[in-house]
Order: structure tokens, then sequence, then C-alpha cells
């Protein structure tokens, strides 16, 4: 069959009434105050201020945001995932590079038809050898993608002809489509295929990238700036912007300030703190960005530097429990993001969770907690803050990332919550990379953690299962691996949701981690910009379809493909 085209602490003071305000009153903004344009939308400049600088562009080894949202502009995939974010077949997939594809009878191979007019934007033509050729290097050890683990299930890549690429897969699988489209951004082997693969990395192609997307690269300032233009001749139409520039500030302030004093356009980053400001600016507006993410307190199942000692504390399941029955998750929500996040419900966020009333949840009922250490071994000696087990005491040491307000506060809170319970609790603030090397090293007893997760909950098995390798924690659960295959194997839709809520309620059995919060990200933006519905895998998904007003063009936006002044 052939298928065709189709974070941050709120001061209290700010209030949860004056962040809705914001939100709905500039919501209002969107769906009807801004005037229509008059004429064409082509053209125009957005700044976008971000105070991270990617590390790369180079596909296969980008794993921020700040990459990404370059990257998905410059580089194209073979098909471009629905707003439902389904995996299950290619129902809802977008043609990008493929305009057509068809499956075998078996269904272990697709056959993706590229489109004739697809070109590099160096001029040279889109074949089906640049395809076979991106899924060498996605899979190469020597290249170290992070996402070779995700292509697990496809064989090989062939060339049937210039314009034809084959995937053959290993197992018929209900997200086969998926793992052939979505982690893969296709790459030009005229460029690439004479530098030895363990060099890619660091090849200048990283900051000079070359691709088929909507928008070319233009030039990249270290530590200052990136611009991108819009491809005049692309095969899906140019961009309707003349000019996407990312200008790049390590401070969150500096940022913030670049925003209010009208020389950025855009902030993802922007601080709940900062919405009443945002709302009271004439030139500005908030949209609600969805986001496929949950923040939790992370617990080490083993002792501290092993990986098959169990933890003193936390290699307990009745002690997991206990915690997370004596901690008012709802309180802390409010307390910290206000009216700007959710109550975590599993381990996912809801976008990605198919029945969320299915879910039995541990109460918040801090008596049954007191209960259940009691009953676990743990007791309170008069006269003492801290309960002892066999000498081992109830005290552990929660991490949290200083460039996270949102992490910070929940430390303090979570350690305020449960010193009643007897839990002694020390906060450790640490940099990104410090904290990092700890958790690698297994140097931890608990840290606050922040997962970003892909359609199809994929990355589940990197996670959570017993040989993931991003399992930080250490857990391991035989039935919960038995579950997790058996969803990633569940063909019929609402067979699979039944299977999913198994797989979320072994994890919420099994706490290996305390579900704390859902981010509702505010995203600011000048009124002049228009935008298709932000999607909860990237507000940049759709970049080349935003456009600026014309009626309420300022003068960067008349600089056209030229250099800015």
């Amino acid at each position: 069959m052939i298928h065709v085209a189709p974070r941050t602490a709120v001061a209290r003071h700010v209030g949860a009434r004056l962040c809705a305000l914001a939100l709905a009153t500039l919501a209002s903004c969107r769906n009807g105050d801004v005037p229509k344009a008059a004429t064409s939308d082509v053209g125009g400049t957005m700044i976008i201020v971000q105070p991270a600088e990617p590390s790369t562009l180079f596909p296969p080894k980008a794993s921020q945001v700040a990459e990404f949202a370059v990257i998905h502009s410059l580089f194209d995939k073979l098909a471009d995932i629905g707003p439902d974010l389904s995996v299950i077949g290619d129902k809802g997939y977008r043609p990008r590079l493929a305009t057509s594809w068809q499956w075998s009878s078996d269904s272990l191979s697709i056959s993706f038809a590229l489109d004739p007019k697809a070109h590099w934007h160096d001029g040279q033509p889109l074949r089906a050898d640049d395809v076979k050729y991106t899924f060498a290097v996605y899979t190469a050890d020597s290249v170290g993608s992070g996402y070779k683990s995700s292509l697990g299930n496809i064989d090989s890549v062939t060339v049937r002809d210039s314009l034809t690429a084959v995937f053959w897969f290993k197992r018929r699988l209900p997200h086969q489509f998926f793992d052939a489209t979505y982690h893969m951004y296709v790459l030009p082997s005229h460029l690439l295929a004479s530098i030895p693969m363990s060099q890619l990395g660091d090849d200048p192609f990283g900051r000079q990238p070359v691709g088929t997307g909507r928008f070319r690269f233009a030039k990249w300032d270290a530590g200052a700036r990136i611009e991108i233009l819009a491809d005049t001749t692309n095969a899906r139409g140019r961009a309707k912007l003349d000019r996407v520039v990312w200008t790049l500030v390590h401070d969150y302030g500096a940022a913030t300030i670049k925003l209010f004093a009208g020389e950025a356009d855009f902030y993802e980053a922007i601080r709940p703190d900062n919405l009443p400001q945002v709302a009271r600016a004439p030139a500005l507006r908030l949209e609600s960005a969805p986001a496929l993410q949950y923040g939790f307190l992370d617990f080490n199942l083993h002792a501290r530097g092993s990986k098959s000692t169990p933890h003193p504390i936390f290699g307990d399941v009745r002690v997991r429990r206990a915690l997370a029955m004596a901690v008012d998750r709802p309180r802390l929500v409010r307390s910290v993001l206000d009216s700007l996040g959710s109550v975590a419900l599993a381990y996912a966020p809801r976008a990605l969770i198919p029945d969320t009333t299915s879910l039995v949840q541990l109460p918040y009922n801090v008596a049954a907690a007191r209960a259940l250490l009691d009953s676990a071994g743990w007791t309170l000696a008069p006269g003492d803050s801290v309960r002892t087990h066999d000498g081992v005491r109830l005290a552990f040491e929660i991490m949290a990332p200083s460039s996270s307000l949102t992490r910070t506060r929940y430390a303090a809170l979570l350690q305020e919550q449960l010193r009643p319970l007897g839990v002694g609790i020390s906060v450790r603030i640490l940099e990104g990379a410090a904290m990092g090397g700890r958790v690698l090293s297994h140097n931890f007893d608990s840290f606050l953690h922040s997962w970003d997760m892909t359609p199809g909950r994929l990355g589940m098995a990197e996670t959570w299962t017993s040989a993931g390798h991003d399992n930080l924690g250490g857990y391991a659960s035989a039935a919960f691996d038995a579950k997790l295959d058996s969803a990633y194997t569940t063909f019929d839709a609402a067979n699979s949701a039944r299977v999913w809520s198994h797989v979320f309620q072994q994890l919420i059995d099994d706490q290996p981690g305390l579900l704390l919060y859902e981010p509702h990200t505010p995203v600011a933006m000048h009124r002049r910009i228009r935008n298709p519905p932000l999607r909860a895998n990237g507000w940049y998904m759709d970049l080349a379809d935003w456009s600026v007003d014309p009626t309420q063009r300022i003068e960067r936006d008349r600089i056209g493909l030229g250099s800015p002044r």
C-alpha cells in the first residue's frame, strides 16, 4: 500500500492569578486581536535570544534543544510525525524528503520514494545514497551518536535506484515507520563520505552545515550569534521568514533584558516571575508551549559507587513508597510553579499517557507513611530527629543543578516536608557538569531530574529497563521489562492503551523515583510574529511557516536576505 502526505520557581507575590491572566489575555491576542496581514506574509527577521550555545550542528551528535532548534530548520527527515505524535504505523505522517512510501507484503521493509526536486543547499541533488549513508553514520560505533540504540530494529538501508531508499527491519513492530523517520536527519554523502567516521563529530561541517531544509546556514559567530536564511529554491517552498537569528547570551537576566528592550523577538526560557512584565509589555505576547517533559527525584537504588549492592535506604521499596506518601505534591507544584505546572501522574508527561484515569496513585498520607517506615524497621528514638535502622540513619543527600531554579526550590521544599517524618536531608547545589559526573559514577543518593521524552515512549527502554543505558538509578524489574516489551509490540490502539497502563502502574508501585511535576512552558514573542500551533515535540517544528505580519514590520524586517546592519 502506498501512503502519501498525509522551569523555574515562581515568587509567591506573582500569584497564580497574574500568571493565568497573562496567558489568557495574550492568548486572546493570538486568536484575533492581531491585525490580519494585508499583503504577502513572506519576509521579515526573527531574533531568538538564547542563553545556551549549541555544541554542534552535526545532527547525529546533537543532544540539546538549542541545537535541534537550528538543525531542524537546516536539515530534513524522510517524513514528519503528525501532530498527535502517534507512532503506530504511518498514520498522520507528512512527507518531507520522501514524497511517498510503500510497505512490503510482510511489513519487513519500507520503500521511500524521494522528491526528485529536492537538493542540498550547495546545489547537488538529493539521492538515495544519502539516505543509506545517513543510516551508516547514525549507527557507527566510531561516531557515537546517542540515537544508535533507537535504530536497533533497522537491519539495513539499501538503494533500489537513485531516488528510492529501502529500509529493512529485523522484526515487525508498531513503531517501524517512526524508527525509520523520526531520529535521523538525512546527511550529504557527497560532502562527508570521504571523512573518516571517527572524525565526523569534529569536522568543520558541524559549524558550517549544508542541509536540504527550507532554511540554509548563513553564519555562526562563536559566543554571539547563529544566522540562517530562507532557501529560496527549496523543493517544498521557501521559508516565509527571510532570516532567523539566534542571539547567544549566557545569562538569563541579560537575555530577558534583550527581550524587553526590543532586541529580540522570541524567548523560550522566560521565567514565571517575568510573566506579569510580559503581559504589560505592549509589543509582547505569551503562548503556552506544550512539552514532553516531567520532573522527579531520582533515587539511587544501589549503594554509592556500586552497581550491585542495594542502597541502605532506597534499596527498600517500602521506604521509597513511604517518602512518596509523605510529600504533598500538589502543594509543591503550587509553591514552585504556581499555575505553570501540574502534578506528574506517571513516568511520562500526560501527552504520552494513553489513559491517565486507570492509574492508581499513592495517596498523600503522612500517618500511613510513618506506619510504613515503622513496619520496615526505621524507628525514631526518643529525643532524636532522624530515624535509624540497624545503625543506619534515614538521612540522604539531594543534588540539584544550579541552572534550574525549579529544581533547587524543590530540593529545599522536599527537605522541609520530609523532616517531620524523621528524614534527614542535605541539599547540594552543583553546576551541571559536576552533578552529571557524580551521577554517571553512581556517587549519589538522589538527584532532581527532568526527562524530555520522545513520542511513542520508546526512550523508556533506555531509562527504566534493567539494561537501559540511561537507567541512572539502577532500577531493575523483570516484571516491568516484560510489560514494556509487550507495550512496544502491541499494534491495536485500544489494547496498546491498556498495556501501557500496566507499564506505568508497575513504575508507580515500585517508585524508582519520586514523581513531582510537569512544567507548562511559557514562551514570549513579539506580537508581530505569527506562528502555527506550537508542537509538544519542539516549538521549532514548523519554524519555516512562521511569519511576520506585514502591517507591523519594523526596521530589521526590511533587511531582506542580506546581512543585518
